[in-house]
């Protein structure tokens, strides 16, 4: 694959999405936003092929059956989906691929392109910043917050398994060190079989 991809995880409320998709714009056509589905209903202000694709329970079971995604998680009650037709296109065209999935997401990821993942695990300063921000939608009950955290403290018992860890306590400065680790993606080393560069390099191939 020429292209790479950068797993983007973290708490809901750590700001990772809005911090993966400044970033890819930035980077324009190097780089391609990967569109998850979801069977979660449409929040105010989403679009329909923008935030994600809204699908009924039936299409996306369906889907799993075809063996259309590339990972899949139950979050929250609701699917979630990466499909893998856009991912490889995406790749083969030398994009750094922008995948904001959660921890389970991840383990599937590495499985399935381990040597041109990088990951980083996005998360505040402490948990009352968190909780701030989660208020701050004003999309949340006490129910649904106490789910939330619970789940954000399991998410980050999964921190050892990310390439890199970023506090997003200052959105600027985190999205320039996001900035860095997409564009040092293009030459991970594990991207490259050596033996094979060496020798193309020598002129024997």
């Amino acid at each position: 694959m020429k292209g790479s991809i950068l797993v983007v995880s973290g708490p809901s409320g750590s700001g990772k999405t809005s911090l993966a998709r400044s970033v890819c714009e930035e980077l324009g056509d190097r780089a391609y936003f990967s569109i998850s589905s979801t069977t979660r209903p449409m929040r105010e202000g989403e679009k329909e092929g923008v935030d994600y694709f809204f699908v009924s329970k039936e299409e996306f079971l369906k889907d799993i059956e075809e063996g259309y995604f590339l990972e899949w998680a139950e979050v929250h009650g609701n699917f979630y989906g990466t499909s893998k037709r856009q991912i490889d296109k995406a790749l083969n065209e030398g994009k750094i691929v922008f995948l904001d999935i959660d921890v389970q997401g991840h383990e599937n990821v590495r499985k399935a392109y381990p040597n041109i993942t990088t990951s980083v695990f996005v998360t505040t300063k402490n948990e009352k910043i968190l909780i701030e921000r989660l208020k701050k939608r004003g999309t949340e009950t006490e129910e649904s917050l106490k789910i939330r955290l619970i789940n954000a403290y399991n998410e980050m018992k999964k921190i050892d398994e990310y390439d890199f860890l970023l506090i997003n306590d200052d959105f600027e400065e985190a999205k320039e060190y996001l900035r860095a680790v997409a564009i040092a993606s293009l030459i991970k080393r594990s991207k490259y079989d050596v033996n094979k560069f060496i020798n193309k390099w020598k002129g024997n191939e």
